[in-house]
């Protein structure tokens, strides 16, 4: 066992001594040691009850013999610091959930790992770490929450909450009725109940192997979500005990370039976040895949788009996929278009996807459509070119509201907040399309998600005459043209960081191309005038990841070859 390094022979008594401060005793010390990775933290609804799950978890280690040792990381709700400038720090936290499972996990020679995370960044945070371990791990999320009701029985969300504002603001919402969806968008714990972005990982980690059906779509605090934290604790530990089986099973073996392909045909098929994307190109790099930006649009053409859920479809939420036969159908669905729509590639379980799958059906075609009737014969993803994006950016076409061919005058904004008060104050009008940069990765830094103006736009009637880009992200609750990721940022001189008002912006979703209608030579004369606003900052840490963070292109990762 890899822990023998830190608890077997004579040399290793004062290590021992510390185990047993612990509580362990010899018998232990023959055990597979698991870590268990939490991200219990209380100001998160998906991760304030993680505490009691990791008990239950714990308790099963130890019931099939072997010593579980739980760790914490850090998490940041992307809802609450949505807006101001605490978003900052949300994609930065991914690189710190990364390194702490690295840290922890090598620093004490752990022999397997069960990751506990639910939103945002800490999905992807704890795979890219657990990707450097390298060890059999299986990941169980806290599971997504119930869809909220208004007191007239309409089914809400947090995305309804958002764009809720907008429609106050635009005097069409009373006191009352805000009041009443605040009460209820969120009624329970649980990752936000739409395909946000946590909702999107947690069904793409079925998608990949790397978690058990149903991790995306069972309802968090229920006895059927209880069953699957203990099947997972089960199931690690017989990973574990078995030498042939750690190896066959250590993470890398599963998460590999069919997996990563897997990922993403999983989710144009079910209208993902488009923070998959960000966070899906930098899992791959961390796995060693060989898998690039433009590679979406050819998978994206191999998949039927078969299944709206809020923010798309207002009415579908996760439970709903639950009930309709969940991730694994929507899986066998699509292998109805062919055999190289989805690889066959082991999985944690043991069996391989297909083997999974077999059995998997539709039980509400009004939830899950079949191939025969899907929303759309291409994926609910696609990435834009040209002249306004060189190396790409990044639309959900699944949360497409209006036109997806159009040509717009360009409103531009330095920055979110900007943006803001430009959109509550009438600067924007239909035909526009609203620009906000310097919030890349680096020009932000971290990249801030959008889901405040984009709300404001829909909610105030523009969602389907108005067009957005930006070299921020967005939100998994954003729906309508909402363009992000634009590669290169204004930050590192990109086109972006150009436009000027009035600027004609093209755009067709179905070519793939996203341009402004200048000459060459009018783009030559303003790059030799550009200087890039370089924001001030306080944060250590932000300066930090500024200093070595890539753009969005390559999953915004951070430089490690710095000599």
């Amino acid at each position: 066992m890899r822990s023998d390094e830190v608890k077997k022979g004579h040399q290793r008594a004062p290590h021992r001594s510390l185990f047993r401060a612990t509580g362990l005793v010899d018998e232990d010390f023959d055990k597979p040691f698991i870590g268990v990775a939490n991200s219990f933290i209380e100001i998160i609804p998906g991760h304030f009850f993680l505490d009691r799950v990791s008990k239950v978890i714990k308790e099963e280690i130890k019931a099939n013999g072997c010593v579980p040792f739980e760790f914490n990381t850090i998490g940041v709700d992307d809802g609450i610091a949505m807006g101001h400038d605490g978003m900052l720090f949300s994609l930065p936290s991914r690189e710190i959930i990364a390194n702490s499972i690295e840290t922890v996990m090598n620093a004490h020679k752990l022999d397997a790992m069960i990751a506990i995370p639910n939103c945002d960044k800490i999905v992807p945070g704890m795979i890219m770490g657990a990707l450097r371990v390298d060890v059999p791990t299986i990941f169980v999320s806290g599971g997504p929450m119930k869809k909220g009701y208004t007191k007239d029985g309409t089914p809400i969300d947090l995305a309804t909450a958002f764009e809720a504002v907008g429609k106050y603001e635009a005097g069409e919402m009373t006191d009352d009725e805000l009041h009443d969806i605040e009460c209820n968008a969120c009624p329970s714990g649980g990752s936000c109940s739409g395909m946000f972005t946590a909702n999107s990982m947690n069904t793409l980690m079925e998608a990949m192997g790397i978690a058990l059906p149903g991790n995306g779509t069972i309802v968090a605090l229920t006895k059927e979500r209880e069953a699957l934290y203990r099947k997972a604790a089960r199931r690690i530990c017989e990973i574990a005990k078995n030498k042939a089986a750690t190896k066959k099973f250590k993470l890398t073996n599963i998460l590999n370039e069919n997996a990563v392909r897997n990922a993403f045909a999983v989710d144009m098929a079910m209208g993902g976040s488009s923070n998959t994307v960000l966070h899906m190109l930098a899992i791959a790099k961390e796995a060693h895949v060989d898998f690039n930006l433009e590679d979406i649009n050819h998978i994206s053409k191999k998949v039927s788009h078969i299944a709206k859920i809020s923010p798309s479809l207002s009415t579908v939420h996760m439970e709903d996929i639950n009930s309709a036969g969940g991730v694994n159908a929507v899986m066998k669905e699509m292998t109805k278009r062919g055999d190289d729509v989805l690889k066959d590639n082991l999985t944690i379980t043991g069996e391989t996807v297909y083997e999974k799958i077999k059995d998997a059906h539709i039980k509400d075609t009004s939830i899950i459509h079949t191939i025969d009737n899907p929303y759309s014969k291409v994926g609910g993803l696609a990435i834009l070119y040209g002249n306004l994006a060189e190396q790409g950016a990044v639309i959900k076409t699944a949360g497409i509201i209006g036109a997806r061919a159009l040509t717009g005058t360009a409103v531009c904004f330095n920055g979110q907040p900007e943006a803001i008060e430009g959109i509550i104050g009438g600067k924007v009008k239909a035909g526009n399309v609203v620009v906000i940069r310097y919030e890349g990765p680096k020009g932000g830094p971290g990249m801030q998600e959008m889901l405040a103006p984009t709300s404001l736009i829909m909610g105030m009637g523009l969602g389907d005459k108005v067009a957005l880009i930006t070299d921020g992200r967005f939100s998994g609750a954003t729906r309508g043209a909402s363009i992000g990721h634009v590669s290169p940022e204004a930050a590192e001189g990109g086109m972006i960081g150009l436009l000027k008002d009035g600027d004609e912006i093209h755009i067709d979703v179905d070519k793939y191309i996203l341009s402004v209608n200048l000459s060459d030579e009018e783009i030559a004369r303003r790059k030799s005038e550009f200087v890039p606003i370089k924001k001030e900052l306080k944060s250590s840490w932000l300066k930090q990841y500024r200093a070595l963070v890539t753009n969005a292109s390559s999953g915004a990762i951070l430089k490690t070859d710095l000599f």
